[in-house]
């Protein structure tokens, strides 16, 4: 019996490849219920493959849209770069999706059978009774007995604290706000994937639906300096009011009170991502900054690699070794490219280089660093 601490994406998709492999599981998730929480998320070609293996991929596009081209650009929408995904859908079947995060996390929960989900169940801590079995600990009182663990419990992982006390979050230096505005967006930008770049602050956005538009801004902040709800869309409002009159509209058509900013995090790459019979996926093993719209996939990714392992693995350590070999390599470069292009974003001097630098690359190094992105993180593919 595996035992997925976390019901988010990453969980939920183990989930269901176990499910789809005949592994023994149940997944504990802290919430009471599952909400409406969060704004979009775009899920590239990688993470797309292994929702088609799982079954969901037609779902998820029903629910989503189709983005045809992605576009990184100065504050006034003149491309820096201009990505066409057309060669992507060729070559792969499909382009990446951009959807509200509660509507995936839906999609993937009503998958997965409902006597194998505990909702309510917030991990106080884990401990081993003997060489074969582990005792969960809830804050509810309960307890249950395991065989394994996996952590998909996210960047704060109560797995990961309690099995490397000493892994630590790095601040990226930046805050970052996320909004669902009530708009449609003209033709020309209803498959367009953008991101417009000042100096120190960028906006981003992508139709998720007919009139639903995913924003997010990002400003270089100290730590902990968040804004009270009320103050949050007028401030937005001054700090990209030089931008293109797109970014304006965005913000304007959100409701204030659905306005969320977090401060920009990542986890500080480890060596190991497992001990004994516990495993760590998802953003409880690498978290990343959002730079590359990589997080989610890079979980869905490690769930499909670990599911496959455990099927092909004469024990828990062996499946968990061969995963992360398989695995750390590509999150390591995921992790650190994410971290760099968060940083260039930013620069303070040298935007003019910077930017004569990005319209200089060509299309067909774009592709190939695209193509090395999108393929699943190994060689290694599993039938049906």
């Amino acid at each position: 019996m595996y035992s997925i601490i976390g019901g988010g994406i990453g969980g939920l998709t183990l989930a269901l490849a176990f499910e789809k492999l005949g592994i023994d599981y149940r997944i504990f998730e802290r919430a009471p219920k599952i909400n409406e929480v969060g704004a979009g998320i775009w899920l590239a070609p990688n993470a797309l493959q292994v929702f088609d293996w799982l079954g969901v991929l037609e779902e998820v596009q029903k629910k989503g849209n189709a983005i045809e081209r992605i576009q990184l650009a100065q504050s006034d929408l003149r491309a820096l770069s201009n990505m066409d995904q057309s060669w992507v859908v060729d070559r792969l079947g499909f382009s990446t999706i951009a959807i509200h995060r509660a509507k995936l996390q839906k999609i993937l929960f009503h998958a997965v059978p409902k006597e194998k989900i505990f909702l309510g169940k917030s991990l106080a801590f884990f401990e081993a009774i003997d060489e074969n079995k582990l005792q969960l600990s809830f804050s509810d009182g309960t307890q249950y007995k395991t065989d394994s663990i996996v952590g998909a419990d996210g960047i704060h992982s109560t797995i990961r604290k309690q099995l490397f006390p000493d892994s630590r979050l790095r601040y990226s230096g930046q805050t970052c706000w996320r909004g669902i505005a009530d708009i449609e967006l003209a033709p020309d930008y209803t498959h367009l994937a953008a991101e417009l770049w000042g100096p120190g602050i960028r906006i981003g956005f992508s139709s998720i639906s007919e009139r639903s538009v995913y924003w997010f801004g990002v400003k270089s902040s100290k730590a902990d300096q968040i804004d009270p709800e009320a103050k949050r869309k007028d401030k937005l409002l001054n700090l990209f009011s030089n931008f293109h009159p797109i970014a304006v509209s965005l913000i304007e058509n959100t409701p204030n009170d659905h306005i969320i900013q977090n401060d920009i995090w990542d986890l500080r790459p480890m060596k190991q991502w497992y001990q004994g019979r516990v495993c760590l996926i998802g953003d409880a093993a690498h978290a990343m900054t959002p730079n590359m719209g990589q997080g989610a996939a890079q979980a869905i990714e490690d769930a499909y690699f670990l599911a496959n392992q455990i099927t092909r693995c004469s024990s828990h350590s062996e499946a968990f070794a061969q995963f992360q070999a398989l695995r750390r390599k590509k999150v390591r470069e995921v992790v650190n490219q994410s971290w760099n292009i968060g940083k260039m974003a930013h620069w303070s001097y040298g935007r003019g280089l910077r930017n004569l630098l990005m319209r200089s690359v060509p299309a067909s190094f774009s592709r190939k660093q695209m193509l090395k992105l999108y393929q699943l993180g190994s060689t290694t593919r599993f039938s049906e």
